[in-house]
């Protein structure tokens, strides 16, 4: 059977199944009007992965809406029950951001799930997705789903599991929940509308809670006290943090916190910003002429479910620059380990995390407090599985991974914009209290240790023969490493695949005790690291460059941030690499 043979077999099944009117109706004109479009619908089903599912939202097997989400919900309530017993009582929590559609999706979810006599915490209206994981703790819950496609376009929607830790679910329970999903054939097999009394809106009451909880992670209350008049200009992109961002910070005590009144309506239309991406330079421009206007010394924008954060800091011309999430990660890193210190809280029993993508600045700062740091693959979820198997045994201060995500603290296992701006806040204090910025204080940093600086390549190259292309990268750098890039030799390679590191100038090698994946490292004589990772959903490879130079008080910023900028350049160069 030909491709658009199957399509039409599929939507056939929609007109004639137990579908609504209206999705039967937009089924229809699509087989009438938009055969492309009715392809793009029907081809295949949509993929639910290791982190749940994400797609563009309408009708058909291939998009994101009540029925594939219910079908996804079947399998996962499905497994929960072969896990915990069928006759257990279980609990989960819902949550969802500011997207289109949310709250049909997550009440939809609601509904499975009371239709399999399993009780559900539904959020009364939109909320970050660390809330989320932290209500699964504080509630006890089996497990928990938040309805967002973070920082996707407008046209996506998603849906992310959580398991009882609060962490995003990672195996073995990811693959098993696929399996389960996977078993799901038939619309017919889902059980919806279940009975409204197993389902318990929840809302203010966790707030507080959550709240106070990321208040107690305050390390200088009396320096906040004596600098609560900071200019902030804070923005949630349209988005969930639009209630719990201000009001956290002006529970810890900031007294001089602006808006940006046109992107706290929420919209999941986006209709200011052309990505709500914090990553993206042009997401904070309408924060910055704020900060601007308010005269304002730090801007922060959170993503739409409120897990990462984009910042802007003044330099010494007064203009607005945008740090990214490796110097952000410094700071809050250094800020944390310097006041743990200095409050005399550490032992010798804590440790942060960071990504193995993430700057190496990270662990030179663990190294001069003597706290041990763990590496992990790209990804979150990972950063939470350490805190998890170390529950009870070590204490976790902070983690982060340079794609702009943060945590501090153990009641929430996921990167949290939150606590992450909260944070931010009040290392801000510090610094003003030592009379810095924290320009100032990245380039005291920067000092002490080396100037780092790091850049994300991606490459895209769609189609059959682009994957190959992508594969064909990694095998030749695998199988065939160079022996210098850009005039500095390699002297060690990682291997996640292969799970070895090899020292290449002694010939050693070391086992990574770390999951598999297809990820690759280069580091050079001079410092620098090169770190290749294909996206296992996108036909995409990352390249992150991460390179140094020595650094002292007396040392222009500008020069030796563009030397190191023109470094990648040549790195980029010599191996070869175009941007897309």
């Amino acid at each position: 059977m030909g491709i658009l043979e199957n399509v039409k077999e599929k939507a056939e099944k929609w007109l004639t199944g137990n579908y609504d009117d209206e999705t039967k109706a937009q089924v229809r004109d699509l087989m009438e009007n938009d055969v492309s479009e009715l392809t793009d619908a029907f081809y295949k089903d949509l993929e639910f992965g290791t982190g749940g599912l994400r797609g563009v939202m309408g009708v058909g097997t291939n998009r994101m809406n009540i029925y594939t989400v219910g079908m996804a919900t079947q399998g996962l309530c499905n497994y929960i029950r072969k896990q915990f017993g069928d006759n257990t009582r279980i609990s989960v929590a819902i949550a969802y951001d500011s997207r289109n559609n949310n709250k049909l999706f997550a009440e939809t979810t609601a509904g499975v799930f009371s239709g399999n006599n399993i009780h559900v915490y539904l959020f009364d209206a939109l909320r970050p997705t660390p809330e989320l994981s932290f209500t699964i703790r504080h509630l006890g819950c089996k497990a928990g789903v938040v309805v967002t496609a973070s920082h996707n376009p407008k046209e996506y929607n998603g849906y992310k599991v959580y398991w009882e830790d609060g962490g995003q679910i990672i195996s073995p329970h990811d693959k098993n929940i696929i399996d389960e999903v996977q078993n799901i054939r038939d619309v017919e097999e889902v059980r919806f509308n279940g009975p409204a009394e197993n389902i318990e809106l929840i809302g203010s009451e966790i707030d507080e809670i959550y709240t106070d909880k990321i208040k107690e992670l305050s390390l200088s209350p009396e320096i906040i006290k004596r600098n609560d008049d900071i200019k902030i200009v804070y923005t949630p992109i349209h988005g969930s943090g639009v209630k719990l961002v201000p009001m956290c910070l002006k529970k810890i005590g900031f007294t001089n916190v602006f808006n940006v009144p046109e992107q706290n309506i929420t919209d999941g239309n986006f209709p200011t910003v052309a990505s709500p991406n914090p990553e993206e330079p042009a997401t904070l421009d309408m924060a910055i002429r704020k900060a601007k206007e308010t005269d304002a010394s730090i801007v922060m924008g959170t993503d739409p479910d409120t897990d990462r954060v984009g910042v802007a800091v003044k330099n010494n011309k007064n203009e607005f620059i945008l740090l990214n999430g490796n110097q952000i990660a410094s700071l809050l890193i250094y800020y944390l380990l310097t006041k743990w210190s200095e409050n005399n809280k550490l032992t010798g029993n804590e440790y942060i995390v960071k990504t193995v993508v993430t700057t190496e600045l990270l662990a030179d700062i663990a190294r001069k407090y003597n706290v041990e740091y763990f590496d992990v693959l790209t990804g979150f979820k990972y950063i939470a599985d350490v805190i998890k198997n170390n529950e009870g045994k070590k204490i976790f201060i902070g983690g982060g991974e340079e794609s702009y995500g943060y945590l501090a603290g153990e009641f929430v296992r996921d990167k949290d914009a939150v606590i992450s701006c909260f944070l931010i806040a009040e290392t801000a204090a510090w610094a003003k209290d030592r009379g810095m910025s924290l320009l100032d204080m990245l380039v005291d940093i920067y000092s002490e240790f080396d100037f780092y600086k790091e850049r994300l390549l991606s490459i895209v190259r769609k189609g059959k023969s682009g994957a190959e292309e992508i594969q064909g990268m990694m095998d030749g750098y695998r199988n065939s490493p160079p022996d210098e890039i850009n005039n500095s030799k390699v002297i060690m390679i990682k291997d996640y695949l292969s799970r070895k590191a090899k020292n290449i100038i002694t010939g050693d090698e070391e086992d990574i005790l770390l999951p598999v994946s297809n990820v690759l490292q280069l580091f050079l004589e001079d410092g620098s690291k090169i770190s290749m990772r294909p996206s296992g959903t996108e036909p995409k490879i990352k390249f992150y460059f991460s390179v140094k130079d020595p650094f002292t008080d007396g040392d222009d910023y500008d020069q030796t941030n563009a030397l190191l900028d023109k470094r990648i350049d040549d790195i980029v160069g010599a191996m070869g690499l175009e941007l897309e």
